[in-house]
């Protein structure tokens, strides 16, 4: 399978030829970053969006992850 590193000067892609026709699109600086695409010019606004998506992704709520914020409670009578 043919390879190409290409960039538009923000962004560096790797275009895998598909057998199917047009290229697989990752990308060397995000390795989660998999997309296709038929063109050059549409590999990179694949790229783009797969990106965002990512990012909002990688984006983990608080309660997702156990940390709860500390409700202050009044103290109880012992009386």
């Amino acid at each position: 399978m043919k390879k190409y590193t290409v960039s538009d000067g923000k962004l560096m892609l790797t275009l895998e030829v598909a057998e199917e026709g047009g290229f697989i699109v990752t990308s060397p600086m995000d390795p989660e970053l998999t997309t296709e695409a038929d063109t050059v010019e549409e590999a990179f606004a694949m790229a783009r969006d797969a990106l965002k998506a990512l990012a909002e992704s990688r984006r983990i709520p608080i309660h997702r992850v156990g940390v709860t914020k500390k409700r202050s409670r009044p103290a109880k009578s012992l009386v």
